[in-house]
């Protein structure tokens, strides 16, 4: 008596398939009927995908093989056992001819218990093997589209800072802030890992909240904050909305490019912790006049990016020759400047305000359901659906973003700049020049300016608004 294992499997619904397991199972039955074949046992491993051998049904079928129950095992079709053609050769020769088990595929018509069905069997997986490689073309095809069309395919689990509604990306305005705060903690010099205990103690997420260091690397190093998707190394224009603007995550990615370069000159290491700290006066205040790109500080030069074409992500003409300037004589000038800056000639922009501060987000409706819910919890722990601790991790979870939103809403809204804040800028600036910190002339110099721009020798140093 023959002992035989019929093996049925169904792929997938995003692989179309026209072999149901009632139809698979028929043909076995009557197939095992024929050759007077006892059926042990069907195997049926519905919607897996025959990429692996991670099916249930299978491992179960291979613990009875190697338990000597079976004498034959018998497929409708050979891409029913697997389309991997590694995975075909492994299972039917160290698997099944192992042990002394036979392996019949009866759409093919043959099976191992003859040369030219073993012979047969390589030929067939690598057709099988093909099969599955065009699917996978396909399917990476239908992604690189979705891309294109400015649609993110990091499926279901939306980014911090947005959800994931009717297959597009929908700004949560409570994670929205929460991205934006990080990026403006980040840019005005706080250490990463500083960043990440202030967000972790302040806010939750969807996701529970700031779990990790990596979270935040990854948040401020990720342009679907931008208003862009990427697939495969390539970025697209998206269809969701930009949390950020492009110069704040410019901003950011010139630290952590900086920090890198510093700490890799002396440890040799591609990546660091530590904080970082621009090493000129005027880092992330110069632009260039006529491109329009950054200038930085390199070799003792401050130089347009176009120009030095140092990191790609900065150019803008790869054809512009503005002039390089010594970094101590452009920095003597802007101190002189500033050293000698007349406050009485500057006039109040009326629009200044305006243009400072936008208005504030409504989060009056967010609070109302957050204390819907904080309702509905207590009543489903007074009625035993849900144990306690349960219940009051998640009350203090909702707790903690209704304080939150409460303070933004409290707060007032900040004043623009006076000709006090300018003058006390001023004076702490001319103190610190003989022995103070970088930094906090840095500090200083971002309140006076706004920007800095050169066109070879001409340069226009354009004040904050007041």
């Amino acid at each position: 008596m023959i002992k035989g294992a019929c093996y049925v499997r169904v792929s997938t619904d995003n692989q179309l398939e026209n072999y149901s397991i009632d139809e698979q199972t028929e043909r076995l039955t009557a197939y095992c009927k024929a050759k007077d074949i006892t059926i042990v046992k069907f195997y049926i491993d519905g919607g897996y995908s025959g990429g692996n051998v991670n099916r249930p049904g299978l491992q179960q079928m291979l613990g009875d093989i190697a338990a000597g129950i079976i004498d034959t095992v018998i497929v409708y079709k050979l891409d029913r056992l697997s389309r991997s053609q590694k995975d075909t050769l492994m299972l039917i020769e160290d698997k099944f001819l192992a042990n002394h088990v036979d392996f019949v595929s009866i759409n093919e018509n043959f099976d191992t218990s003859t040369p030219f069905g073993r012979a047969m069997i390589g030929i067939l997986s690598v057709f099988a093997q093909l099969e599955k490689d065009q699917i996978t073309e396909r399917f990476t095809m239908g992604r690189v589209g979705r891309a294109r069309n400015g649609y993110f395919h990091g499926g279901a689990y939306a980014p911090t800072g947005y959800d994931y509604t009717d297959g597009n990306l929908v700004v949560n305005e409570y994670e929205a802030l929460q991205v934006r705060e990080l990026y403006e903690r980040f840019a005005t010099g706080h250490t990463l890992h500083s960043c990440w205990i202030y967000m972790q103690d302040k806010y939750t997420t969807k996701y529970g909240g700031w779990k990790s260091e990596t979270l935040v690397r990854n948040v401020l190093k990720n342009e679907v904050y931008l208003g862009k998707v990427k697939f495969k190394g390539k970025l697209y224009s998206g269809n969701h909305t930009p949390i950020i603007s492009q110069d704040l995550y410019d901003r950011v990615q010139q630290m952590f490019l900086n920090s890198s370069k510093a700490d890799a000159a002396q440890t040799g290491r591609t990546y660091t912790r530590s904080p970082f700290k621009a090493k000129t006066l005027l880092s992330n205040l110069i632009y260039c006049q006529k491109c329009g790109a950054r200038f930085h500080g390199e070799h003792g030069n401050y130089s347009c990016y176009s120009r030095t074409k140092g990191d790609k992500r900065y150019v803008i003409d790869p054809d512009c020759k503005n002039k390089k300037w010594k970094i101590e004589e452009l920095d003597a000038l802007v101190i002189h400047y500033i050293t000698n800056l007349d406050f009485n000639e500057l006039q109040p922009d009326p629009d200044a305000q305006q243009e400072l501060q936008p208005l504030k987000p409504d989060y009056s409706a967010r609070i109302a359901e957050i204390d819907k819910q904080v309702e509905k919890l207590i009543e489903l722990y007074q009625i035993g659906g849900i144990p306690i601790n349960v219940i009051s991790e998640r009350i203090q979870s909702l707790a903690k973003e209704k304080n939150t939103l409460t303070e933004i809403l409290e707060a007032p809204q900040p004043e623009a700049l006076t000709l006090q804040d300018l003058r006390a800028a001023k004076d702490r600036f001319v103190n610190l020049l003989e022995s103070g910190d970088l930094q906090e002339k840095r500090y200083c110099l971002t309140i006076l300016i706004d920007k800095i721009l050169i066109d070879d020798d001409a340069i226009n140093i354009i004040l904050r608004k007041i």
